[in-house]
């Protein structure tokens, strides 16, 4: 910014004030207060017009030259910030900190907190049911530390990872807001144009510093209790995470009260690409609409709905926690007692957020009056929880701690309905504080007091034109008429002359008027100081408070599982150590949601004996359907909920992967082939025996020959050498041989039939290879013209007669079209290669006609 660097002294001293301060945050746009408004000068003025389509005006003169000005309401201020933020823009907020009567030149201001969209804690600048994070990574080698915190909850999570496809999929998952790097990071091309990308000194990263400032924020003398002393990366990108918190949050951080360390090797894993074809959270284009989260998100706070959606993002491969988190299911469908928790679950609201604003001291009175509900409801909820046979539950309740001092302060301290904010009182109830009460009745009662004074002066003078009156320049007077004012007593001081009245003041009005118009101010100083208390006595509860919360939440998820499993028609899984997945009449969870007519359920059976299905059938017979909702189920089981399905018994699953769909990244310079053979080569190098593996049309990329003898190959790897669970949907009929020559492959296909020129899809999956494709019936579907269907029919007559006709002399002499190779080498024959090494001189004629007869039969 090119005022900055201009010398302070050609600057008013307001601007000077203004560019010291700006010097000091470059990077963010800085709503600098002047009295009801947030002002943005120079090229933050010119940036914040474009970004907030707000006006562009100047403001007299600087250093000789106007000064770019746009301004905003300050009571206004949280839209504003809440647009900027959506768009990754970070602001420094500057207020006045000086007292404006003793001010010699500018009132002292200065940035009282950043807010940075990973970093956000208002209500109103948040998104309810979504987690708002902030991350750091720090790497070296092939080796990662990744750290993320959510400030508006205290979550501080640490984890380590080996190799970019593991880290790309851990951001995939949580998706942090704001992404700490060493700003000696070279980035890799995937991380390049990541938005929200901050990049931090390498000392913010250094081990020592980290550390202690971590074993300083926990009050414990090392890591080991958390553990993760010996994660070296992590724990240095979370001291840079925690320098980058308390840098823009300018106070103490008590809500963040440890450091988790999350274990990878605890959750199936899923791939970047998985979660984006499977849906979870959210669809194909970006929004939550038609995602399993929308369907399966039914709970009674914002909290539980936020849990839910990171339990959707990393199911578990522990069966000891999932089946006690079924049998919490179990216990709250007894009965239908999920119904009467969760009346009182609605009454909790967001107390997590609440609580980490109360621990940043920026609880606004609303907070209060929430949580002090939320409190209230503690006892009967755990009067419901007290009857329910569940050792989840039980343990849950446990960490539910009552409060009841706590309710009985806040019911007395806050009125039932607060305004937003402190700032103009009327928050503090009264009878909580008697020192309050009498400034309040000192202002309340001014009224009453000046009309006894009225009568009383009159009665006193006799003069029937007196009044008493106020306004805010002059303050309490006597008012005479001009005709009387020459008998005002001599006590009266002539205070102010008026075209027909002259205005006094009394020793005793003085009085009055000194202590009426102090009361006001007094009160509102004696209302904060109040609130500030409040504050602090929360604070000394805040960390089982914080428990509470958790358990709440979790709470909140298992009675949302038990309502959809009752309202959904899901079932118990079946887990067993025993490899394999057996589902009977299974369902998508999202398609069914959203069809008219009933959802057409089909059944998977796989084990060590049956590890690939090859699906055939045609284009929307329902393919993709089908596999993707085996994923689903599966994953719903790793989460521990029921799932759509008739029966599942599940083995140990440790990953799921999918390949479906196409898409390029030219951004990346990937083609759609390249994408596809990416996300291709990253199941085979990765999938193991126990992973879930879902191929959609490999090899439709490329040419004919490239993409069977591509996807041919893949199918054969994955049967014979990774031997996962695998669908395998295809269009190349010649896969559907695989079961004649792969143990463990079988044939299934989704049915179709032609009525009247016109496809049926049934939907139904059976056992055996698909007999056609219908490809041109769908293309009729689609609309696509009449002549171009005929044309089609009449090449596919054809090419289906050539495929089985001999050819001719004439053209067997014509060399056959070769494919383009992309290098220009051909792979040769492995029969070439033998020939070619081939001695014939040192054959016997038997040895060589047995050898023309094995060569042939191999060609």
């Amino acid at each position: 910014m090119a005022a900055v660097k201009d010398a302070q002294t050609t600057h008013t001293p307001m601007m000077q004030q203004y560019l010291r301060i700006k010097q000091q945050h470059r990077d963010e746009l800085v709503f600098y207060r002047m009295g009801d408004f947030y002002e943005l000068f120079y090229e933050d003025a010119r940036r914040a017009a474009a970004l907030l389509d707000i006006t562009l005006t100047a403001r007299g003169q600087s250093a000789g030259e106007p000064i770019p000005m746009a301004g905003i309401p300050y009571h206004a201020a949280d839209g504003y910030l809440a647009r900027l933020v959506r768009q990754g823009v970070s602001v420094a907020i500057c207020e006045q900190t000086g007292d404006p009567a003793t001010s010699k030149g500018p009132v002292e201001r200065q940035v009282v907190r950043v807010i940075t969209p990973g970093t956000l804690t208002d209500e109103a600048l948040m998104e309810e049911r979504k987690d708002t994070l902030l991350g750091a990574l720090q790497q070296r080698n092939n080796g990662y530390g990744l750290a993320i915190l959510d400030i508006s909850s205290g979550r501080f999570q640490v984890s380590e990872l080996e190799g970019e496809e593991a880290v790309q999929a851990e951001l995939q998952r949580l998706n942090p807001a704001e992404l700490l790097i060493c700003d000696e990071l070279i980035l890799p091309i995937w991380l390049q144009n990541r938005k929200g990308l901050r990049k931090r000194a390498p000392w913010d990263f250094e081990f020592d510093s980290a550390h202690q400032a971590l074993c300083q924020q926990f009050k414990v003398k090392n890591l080991q209790g958390f553990g993760c002393d010996n994660l070296v990366l992590g724990i240095e990108a979370a001291g840079c995470l925690l320098h980058y918190a308390k840098e823009t949050q300018r106070t103490a951080l008590p809500h963040l009260r440890s450091l988790a360390h999350v274990n990878h090797e605890d959750s199936v894993i899923l791939d970047a690409a998985s979660r984006r074809n499977l849906e979870i959270d959210t669809n194909l284009t970006g929004g939550r609409d038609n995602t399993l989260a929308s369907v399966m998100d039914n709970t009674s706070t914002a909290m539980g709905s936020r849990m839910l959606g990171r339990w959707l993002n990393r199911p578990l491969r522990n069966m000891t926690q999932l089946q006690r988190r079924q049998d919490a299911i179990a216990a709250l469908l007894d009965n239908y007692r999920y119904e009467s928790a969760q009346g009182l679950l609605k009454q909790i609201g967001d107390i997590e957020r609440i609580l980490a604003r109360v621990g940043l001291r920026s609880a606004r009175p609303r907070d209060l009056a929430r949580l002090r509900d939320a409190l209230a409801t503690l006892p009967d909820l755990q009067r419901q929880l007290a009857g329910i046979d569940s050792e989840a539950i039980t343990a849950l309740a446990t960490q539910i701690t009552e409060y009841p001092a706590l309710v009985e302060r806040l019911q007395c301290a806050i009125i039932d309905n607060p305004p937003v904010v402190i700032r103009d009182g009327g928050v503090i109830a009264s009878g909580y504080d008697s020192e309050l009460d009498e400034l309040r009745g000192i202002s309340e009662n001014a009224g009453q007091y000046l009309l006894d004074m009225e009568v009383r002066e009159r009665e006193k003078c006799g003069l029937s034109s007196l009044k008493v009156g106020y306004n805010r320049v002059h303050g309490y007077y006597i008012e005479i008429s001009r005709s009387q004012s020459d008998k005002a007593p001599a006590e009266y001081i002539r205070r102010q002359t008026l075209k027909n009245a002259e205005r006094f003041i009394t020793p005793e009005l003085k009085i009055f008027e000194d202590k009426a118009l102090s009361s006001k101010s007094r009160a509102l100083a004696r209302e904060k100081l109040l609130y500030e208390q409040l504050l602090d006595q929360l604070l000394e509860h805040l960390a089982p408070l914080q428990e509470s919360a958790q358990a709440l939440a979790e709470l909140d998820v298992l009675n949302n599982l038990a309502e959809r499993a009752d309202n959904l028609n899901l079932v118990r899984p079946e887990f067993s150590q025993a490899p394999g997945i057996m589902i009977e009449e299974g369902r998508h969870p999202v398609v069914e949601q959203v069809l008219d007519e009933p959802f057409v359920a089909n059944g998977v059976t796989m084990n060590t004996q049956r590890r690939m299905l090859m699906i055939t059938g045609p284009n929307m017979g329902g393919k993709s359907t089908y596999m993707r909702q085996t994923a689903l189920i599966v994953l719903l089981a790793c989460i521990g909920s029921y799932v759509p399905a008739g029966r599942l018994k599940l083995g140990p699953i440790d990953r799921i992967f999918t390949r479906i769909g196409s898409s390029d990244d030219l951004a990346g310079g990937r083609s759609t082939f390249m994408v596809e053979m990416t996300e291709t080569a990253n199941i085979l190098n990765n999938a193991t025996d126990n992973s879930l593996v879902l191929m959609d049309e490999v090899g439709r990329g490329t040419s004919t020959f490239d993409g069977l003898s591509l996807a041919w190959a893949a199918a054969s790897h994955l049967a014979n050498e990774v031997k996962a669970f695998t669908l395998f949907a295809t269009h190349y009929f010649e896969l559907t041989a695989l079961p004649e020559l792969i143990p463990g492959v079988a044939n299934v296909h989704l049915n179709a039939t032609e009525h009247e020129d016109r496809i049926v899809f049934l939907h139904t999956v059976n056992e055996g290879p698909a007999s056609q494709s219908y490809g041109l019936q769908v293309a009729q579907l689609a609309g696509v013209p009449r002549q171009v269907i005929n044309d089609a029919r009449q090449k596919l007559t054809l090419l289906e007669r050539e495929q089985f006709v001999e050819p001719s002399a004439a053209t067997a002499a014509e060399p056959a079209p070769r494919q383009n190779d992309l290098f220009a080498t051909p792979m040769p024959h492995p029969v070439v290669d033998e020939l070619q090494q081939l001695d014939p001189d040192n054959l016997t004629p038997r040895q060589a006609l047995e050898l023309l007869y094995e060569l042939r039969s191999r060609l």
